[in-house]
């Protein structure tokens, strides 16, 4: 069978990534790149970079990825939806809950794979986190604690931390868990001059009964990608900047120093690091668009899926707005 033809609309900082891998996925082939931009980063090879979405959907394409700031989702999808395109976009799936909602339309009345960006789910450590917890490792689960936070980048100008990077966290939580947000309450802070908050906190409760705390900013000096997991059992420590999965044990061990044990709910136990094969996310989710093109069940995030995360969002800058603890519908 010929490789299905892909085209990438952006090749800005995650456009150039992405052309990269495109390039090495089989049974996929890269024949179209557009950007009004140009290609600041140098990855078109011996492809002419287009102008607009309409000469790369004249390209002949069956998939498309679009890289471009997330005001312009919306329009590009709905056009890629009317030619019949499969699509993958960057989070967060649009600017609008509105937006995300006619993009989710378009794709699902076509009978279109329409996906959205959301590569936290292919990082090795939270595959292996999840595996984990459906196999009951951790018993019941009580809390999940993420922390994504760093310096300002750049490149973000037209949404603010929440949109860019907690939607990142409110997908990976409620699929970590199997659970969605039901409950939110947020704090915003804005430290730089920006439209756009640059922190904020989402402090929330899955249907399932799970304590989410979501600890997100552009503030830091430090990187950290952190997501643990407490359950009955001990507590998964997932890093997802190195890909590493830790595994903390409640201690069987009975204490015997009394002015520990009174104030302790558990003891310590062993802690484990796991050794498992660790593939870059981005290339394990092409892969996975590849194969929901060729009618295969796969992990990709679908838009109605990053819908979902979109409205988490809007519910926490609203509850920061408002003051009030939100349900989500």
């Amino acid at each position: 069978m010929a490789d299905l033809r892909v085209g990438l609309l952006g090749v800005g900082m995650m456009g150039r990534h992405h052309a990269r891998v495109l390039r090495e996925v089989e049974g996929i082939e890269l024949v179209a790149i557009a950007d009004p931009g140009g290609d600041p980063h140098g990855v078109a090879g011996d492809l002419d970079v287009l102008p607009d979405i309409e000469s790369l959907i004249s390209a002949g394409i069956d998939m498309a990825v679009v890289a471009v700031p997330t005001r312009f989702h919306e329009d590009a999808a709905l056009k890629l939806a009317a030619a019949g395109v499969h699509t993958l976009v960057e989070k967060p799936i649009a600017h609008t809950v509105e937006a995300g909602q006619r993009m989710v339309d378009a794709f699902e009345s076509q009978g279109l794979v329409g996906a959205v960006g959301h590569i936290e789910r292919f990082n090795p450590a939270l595959q292996q986190m999840r595996r984990r917890i459906e196999a009951g490792e951790l018993g019941a689960l009580y809390q999940v604690a993420t922390r994504r936070q760093g310096p300002f980048p750049a490149r973000i100008a037209d949404v603010g931390v929440a949109k860019d990077l907690a939607s990142h966290d409110v997908d990976l939580t409620a699929w970590v868990v199997q659970s969605p947000y039901e409950r939110v309450f947020a704090q915003t802070a804005f430290k730089s001059g920006r439209e756009h908050e640059d922190m904020i906190t989402i402090t929330g409760r899955t249907a399932s009964g799970v304590i989410v705390n979501n600890i997100v900013n552009w503030l830091s000096p430090m990187k950290e990608r952190l997501t643990v997991v407490t359950g009955e059992k001990g507590a998964l420590v997932a890093d997802t900047s190195t890909g590493d999965l830790t595994f903390y044990a409640n201690g069987t061990i009975p204490l015997e120093w009394a002015s520990v044990s009174s104030f302790r709910g558990v003891s310590e136990g062993d802690v484990t690091r796991y050794a498992f094969a660790k593939r870059e996310p981005l290339r394990v989710e092409h892969e996975a668009f590849r194969d929901a093109v060729l009618g295969e069940s796969t992990d990709l995030v679908t838009m109605r899926q990053g819908l979902r995360a979109l409205v988490v969002v809007e519910a926490a800058l609203e509850s920061a707005r408002t003051g009030d603890a939100l349900r989500i519908d």
